[in-house]
């Protein structure tokens, strides 16, 4: 019988591959924001959208440059999860 521990784990590790992963991408739209924002209160500039380009540009660059890392992490979680997946069942 699958016991709550083993579900926590794998719950856990979901987790931990997902914030992995995803954290480049978040980091630098996060960063690119605050730079255009303070950007914008110098120059007084208030054009909501002004933001939105570079963090596009920005983050399809960390994903061209980041993908094959990011891939290869979600795959190695997913070989490992259903390599375990008979514990699972059982």
């Amino acid at each position: 019988m699958l016991s709550e521990g083993v579900i926590l784990d794998v719950a856990r590790e979901a987790f931990t591959v997902i914030i992995v992963t995803s954290a480049p991408a978040l980091l630098v739209s996060l960063v690119i924001g605050l730079i255009v924002s303070i950007f914008q209160t110098v120059t007084s500039i208030q054009e909501q959208t002004l933001t939105f380009v570079p963090k596009i540009i920005a983050v399809f660059v960390t994903l061209m440059l980041l993908g094959g890392w990011m891939l290869d992490k979600m795959v190695e979680y997913m070989v490992k999860l259903w390599g375990n997946f008979s514990l699972y069942i059982g």
